[in-house]
Protein backbone atom coordinates (compact mmCIF):
# COMPACT_ATOMS: atom_id res chain seq x y z
CA UNK A 1 0.00 0.00 0.00
CA UNK A 2 2.84 3.06 0.88
CA UNK A 3 4.70 1.68 -2.50
CA UNK A 4 1.02 2.58 -4.59
CA UNK A 5 0.60 5.31 -2.29
CA UNK A 6 4.33 7.15 -2.99
CA UNK A 7 3.57 5.57 -7.09
CA UNK A 8 0.53 7.97 -7.07
CA UNK A 9 1.85 10.81 -5.38
CA UNK A 10 4.99 10.36 -8.62
CA UNK A 11 2.43 10.79 -11.13
CA UNK A 12 0.44 13.46 -9.34
CA UNK A 13 3.48 15.38 -8.99
CA UNK A 14 4.75 14.76 -13.03
CA UNK A 15 1.43 16.13 -14.09
CA UNK A 16 1.08 18.64 -11.96
CA UNK A 17 4.75 20.30 -13.42
CA UNK A 18 3.63 19.64 -16.90
CA UNK A 19 0.51 21.34 -16.51
CA UNK A 20 1.98 24.40 -15.09
CA UNK A 21 5.46 24.80 -16.86
CA UNK A 22 5.29 23.60 -20.32
CA UNK A 23 4.71 26.98 -21.92
CA UNK A 24 8.34 28.01 -20.53
CA UNK A 25 10.08 28.84 -23.08
CA UNK A 26 7.03 29.67 -25.13
CA UNK A 27 6.93 33.08 -21.94
CA UNK A 28 10.91 33.61 -22.45
CA UNK A 29 10.52 34.31 -25.89
CA UNK A 30 7.43 36.31 -25.82
CA UNK A 31 9.33 38.53 -23.10
CA UNK A 32 12.26 39.06 -25.06
CA UNK A 33 10.19 39.93 -28.10
CA UNK A 34 6.90 41.24 -27.08
CA UNK A 35 7.12 45.15 -26.27
CA UNK A 36 3.62 46.27 -25.31
CA UNK A 37 1.73 44.10 -27.28
CA UNK A 38 3.54 44.28 -30.65
CA UNK A 39 6.53 42.09 -32.05
CA UNK A 40 10.26 42.43 -32.88
CA UNK A 41 10.02 40.08 -35.72
CA UNK A 42 13.22 40.83 -37.31
CA UNK A 43 15.33 40.14 -33.82
CA UNK A 44 12.68 36.98 -33.57
CA UNK A 45 13.63 35.60 -36.58
CA UNK A 46 17.17 34.67 -35.42
CA UNK A 47 16.60 32.95 -32.27
CA UNK A 48 15.65 29.10 -32.36
CA UNK A 49 14.30 28.56 -29.11
CA UNK A 50 10.93 29.46 -30.73
CA UNK A 51 11.89 26.37 -33.56
CA UNK A 52 12.06 24.65 -29.46
CA UNK A 53 8.79 25.59 -28.86
CA UNK A 54 7.48 24.24 -31.31
CA UNK A 55 9.03 21.19 -31.52
CA UNK A 56 7.49 20.57 -27.82
CA UNK A 57 3.82 21.49 -29.51
CA UNK A 58 4.33 19.03 -31.85
CA UNK A 59 5.17 16.35 -29.91
CA UNK A 60 2.50 16.84 -27.03
CA UNK A 61 -0.24 14.37 -26.40
CA UNK A 62 -3.25 16.29 -26.64
CA UNK A 63 -5.28 13.59 -24.58
CA UNK A 64 -3.01 14.09 -21.50
CA UNK A 65 -4.28 17.43 -20.42
CA UNK A 66 -6.03 17.37 -16.68
CA UNK A 67 -8.47 19.75 -17.19
CA UNK A 68 -9.71 22.12 -19.43
CA UNK A 69 -8.12 25.49 -19.03
CA UNK A 70 -4.90 23.30 -20.04
CA UNK A 71 -6.44 22.34 -22.56
CA UNK A 72 -7.35 25.76 -23.78
CA UNK A 73 -4.07 27.35 -22.80
CA UNK A 74 -2.63 24.77 -24.96
CA UNK A 75 -4.44 25.76 -28.09
CA UNK A 76 -4.28 29.36 -27.64
CA UNK A 77 -0.13 28.49 -27.36
CA UNK A 78 -0.04 27.08 -30.31
CA UNK A 79 -2.51 29.58 -32.45
CA UNK A 80 -0.25 32.07 -31.42
CA UNK A 81 3.40 30.70 -31.68
CA UNK A 82 2.07 29.12 -34.91
CA UNK A 83 1.28 32.44 -36.25
CA UNK A 84 4.56 33.69 -35.52
CA UNK A 85 6.64 30.93 -37.19
CA UNK A 86 4.54 32.16 -40.04
CA UNK A 87 5.78 35.75 -40.33
CA UNK A 88 9.66 35.14 -39.28
CA UNK A 89 9.74 32.07 -41.78
CA UNK A 90 8.71 34.99 -44.83
CA UNK A 91 9.77 38.24 -42.97
CA UNK A 92 10.29 40.69 -43.96
CA UNK A 93 6.55 41.66 -45.30
CA UNK A 94 3.75 44.19 -44.87
CA UNK A 95 1.59 42.08 -43.74
CA UNK A 96 0.31 38.27 -42.87
CA UNK A 97 -2.69 39.06 -46.02
CA UNK A 98 0.48 39.32 -48.31
CA UNK A 99 0.38 35.54 -47.48
CA UNK A 100 -2.83 34.27 -48.84
CA UNK A 101 -3.36 33.05 -52.62
CA UNK A 102 -4.77 36.01 -54.85
CA UNK A 103 -4.80 38.48 -51.63
CA UNK A 104 -7.35 38.11 -48.29
CA UNK A 105 -10.84 38.08 -50.52
CA UNK A 106 -9.78 35.81 -53.44
CA UNK A 107 -7.86 33.67 -50.43
CA UNK A 108 -11.13 33.58 -48.45
CA UNK A 109 -13.30 32.58 -51.30
CA UNK A 110 -11.00 29.83 -52.45
CA UNK A 111 -9.89 28.85 -48.77
CA UNK A 112 -7.04 29.07 -49.91
CA UNK A 113 -5.51 31.88 -47.15
CA UNK A 114 -2.14 31.47 -44.97
CA UNK A 115 -4.89 30.47 -42.05
CA UNK A 116 -6.66 27.85 -44.62
CA UNK A 117 -3.13 26.27 -44.77
CA UNK A 118 -2.98 22.47 -42.70
CA UNK A 119 0.82 22.73 -42.53
CA UNK A 120 1.16 22.55 -38.22
CA UNK A 121 1.65 19.39 -36.85
CA UNK A 122 0.31 18.18 -33.62
CA UNK A 123 1.43 13.91 -32.74
CA UNK A 124 0.91 13.58 -36.36
CA UNK A 125 -2.39 14.87 -36.98
CA UNK A 126 -2.16 18.41 -39.63
CA UNK A 127 -3.96 21.30 -38.09
CA UNK A 128 -4.77 24.46 -39.88
CA UNK A 129 -4.75 27.97 -38.16
CA UNK A 130 -8.58 28.10 -38.89
CA UNK A 131 -8.88 24.24 -37.03
CA UNK A 132 -7.19 25.51 -34.71
CA UNK A 133 -9.65 28.84 -34.30
CA UNK A 134 -12.29 27.68 -35.17
CA UNK A 135 -12.98 23.89 -35.28
CA UNK A 136 -11.01 23.68 -31.35
CA UNK A 137 -10.72 26.59 -29.37
CA UNK A 138 -14.62 27.90 -30.34
CA UNK A 139 -15.73 24.48 -31.31
CA UNK A 140 -15.56 23.35 -27.78
CA UNK A 141 -14.91 25.77 -24.87
CA UNK A 142 -17.53 28.50 -25.74
CA UNK A 143 -15.37 31.07 -24.35
CA UNK A 144 -15.81 34.71 -26.05
CA UNK A 145 -12.67 36.43 -23.93
CA UNK A 146 -10.70 33.62 -26.39
CA UNK A 147 -11.05 36.65 -29.38
CA UNK A 148 -8.79 38.82 -27.47
CA UNK A 149 -6.27 36.14 -27.16
CA UNK A 150 -5.21 34.50 -29.92
CA UNK A 151 -3.49 36.94 -32.16
CA UNK A 152 -3.81 37.40 -36.09
CA UNK A 153 -0.08 39.25 -36.61
CA UNK A 154 -2.28 42.58 -37.56
CA UNK A 155 -2.39 45.89 -35.83
CA UNK A 156 -6.03 45.92 -35.26
CA UNK A 157 -5.72 42.39 -33.49
CA UNK A 158 -5.73 42.15 -29.23
CA UNK A 159 -2.31 43.04 -28.51
CA UNK A 160 0.17 39.85 -27.86
CA UNK A 161 0.12 39.62 -24.33
CA UNK A 162 4.27 38.92 -23.45
CA UNK A 163 3.63 35.73 -21.44
CA UNK A 164 2.08 32.04 -22.73
CA UNK A 165 -1.43 31.40 -21.42
CA UNK A 166 -1.30 28.51 -18.72
CA UNK A 167 -4.17 26.41 -17.13
CA UNK A 168 -3.30 27.64 -13.58
CA UNK A 169 -3.91 31.44 -14.57
CA UNK A 170 -6.36 31.37 -17.75
CA UNK A 171 -9.34 32.83 -16.52
CA UNK A 172 -7.12 35.70 -15.13
CA UNK A 173 -5.06 36.49 -18.21
CA UNK A 174 -7.84 35.97 -20.33
CA UNK A 175 -9.84 38.71 -18.41
CA UNK A 176 -7.22 41.10 -18.32
CA UNK A 177 -6.84 40.99 -22.46
CA UNK A 178 -10.62 41.45 -23.08
CA UNK A 179 -10.33 44.41 -20.32
CA UNK A 180 -7.25 45.72 -21.94
CA UNK A 181 -8.55 45.20 -25.83
CA UNK A 182 -11.98 47.05 -24.88
CA UNK A 183 -10.05 49.56 -22.95
CA UNK A 184 -7.96 50.56 -25.60
CA UNK A 185 -9.07 53.84 -28.07
CA UNK A 186 -7.35 52.76 -30.80
CA UNK A 187 -9.62 49.42 -30.93
CA UNK A 188 -12.78 50.29 -29.48
CA UNK A 189 -14.27 54.19 -28.38
CA UNK A 190 -17.47 54.73 -26.48
CA UNK A 191 -19.07 57.76 -26.73
CA UNK A 192 -21.34 59.25 -24.21
CA UNK A 193 -22.34 62.18 -25.32
CA UNK A 194 -24.06 60.39 -28.70
CA UNK A 195 -24.46 57.05 -27.14
CA UNK A 196 -22.30 55.72 -30.09
CA UNK A 197 -19.74 52.32 -29.54
CA UNK A 198 -17.55 52.68 -32.00
CA UNK A 199 -15.95 48.82 -31.67
CA UNK A 200 -13.80 46.67 -33.55
CA UNK A 201 -14.62 44.45 -36.28
CA UNK A 202 -14.02 41.24 -34.33
CA UNK A 203 -17.26 42.06 -32.89
CA UNK A 204 -18.56 41.30 -35.98
CA UNK A 205 -17.16 39.06 -37.55
CA UNK A 206 -17.62 36.86 -34.43
CA UNK A 207 -21.41 38.30 -33.62
CA UNK A 208 -22.78 34.92 -32.92
CA UNK A 209 -20.63 34.64 -29.78
CA UNK A 210 -21.37 37.40 -28.32
CA UNK A 211 -25.19 37.74 -28.92
CA UNK A 212 -28.21 37.61 -31.30
CA UNK A 213 -28.39 41.46 -31.57
CA UNK A 214 -26.48 44.47 -30.74
CA UNK A 215 -28.07 44.95 -27.32
CA UNK A 216 -26.76 41.48 -26.80
CA UNK A 217 -23.57 42.96 -27.59
CA UNK A 218 -23.33 45.54 -25.90
CA UNK A 219 -24.42 44.32 -22.43
CA UNK A 220 -21.40 41.37 -23.07
CA UNK A 221 -19.08 44.40 -23.59
CA UNK A 222 -20.20 46.48 -20.47
CA UNK A 223 -18.77 44.23 -18.11
CA UNK A 224 -15.17 44.98 -19.61
CA UNK A 225 -16.08 48.86 -19.21
CA UNK A 226 -15.52 51.35 -16.98
CA UNK A 227 -17.99 52.26 -14.37
CA UNK A 228 -19.64 55.41 -15.86
CA UNK A 229 -19.48 53.96 -19.38
CA UNK A 230 -20.71 50.45 -18.50
CA UNK A 231 -24.10 51.85 -15.92
CA UNK A 232 -24.67 54.44 -19.14
CA UNK A 233 -24.79 51.52 -21.33
CA UNK A 234 -27.09 49.08 -19.46
CA UNK A 235 -29.65 51.89 -18.14
CA UNK A 236 -29.79 53.13 -21.92
CA UNK A 237 -29.35 50.26 -24.34
CA UNK A 238 -31.86 50.90 -26.35
CA UNK A 239 -30.19 54.78 -27.45
CA UNK A 240 -26.88 53.12 -28.11
CA UNK A 241 -25.68 52.59 -31.53
CA UNK A 242 -22.93 50.23 -32.98
CA UNK A 243 -20.51 51.14 -35.60
CA UNK A 244 -17.72 48.89 -36.86
CA UNK A 245 -14.01 50.35 -37.02
CA UNK A 246 -11.69 49.70 -39.86
CA UNK A 247 -9.55 47.41 -39.45
CA UNK A 248 -6.16 47.57 -39.61
CA UNK A 249 -3.96 44.36 -41.44
CA UNK A 250 -0.79 46.12 -41.60
CA UNK A 251 1.62 44.30 -39.31
CA UNK A 252 1.93 43.98 -36.11
CA UNK A 253 5.68 45.10 -35.37
CA UNK A 254 7.43 47.25 -33.25
CA UNK A 255 8.10 49.67 -35.43
CA UNK A 256 4.60 50.50 -36.53
CA UNK A 257 4.12 50.46 -32.92
CA UNK A 258 2.35 54.04 -32.16
CA UNK A 259 3.93 56.24 -29.83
Amino acid sequence: MKKLSFFLIIIFQTQFVYSQDQHVIFTEVLKDYIIDGFVNYADLKNDNRLDTYLNQLANTDTNDFQNENDELAFWINAYNAFTLQVIVENYPLESINDLHFGGLIIGSILSKTIWDDDRFVIKDKKYSLNNIEHDIIREKFNEPRIHFAVVCASISCPLLLNEAYEGHKLIEQLEKQTIAFFNDESRNKFNLKNRVAEISKIMDWYDDDFGDNDSEVLKYISKFLEDKISKDVLTNINEWKIDYLPYDWGLNEVSKKSN
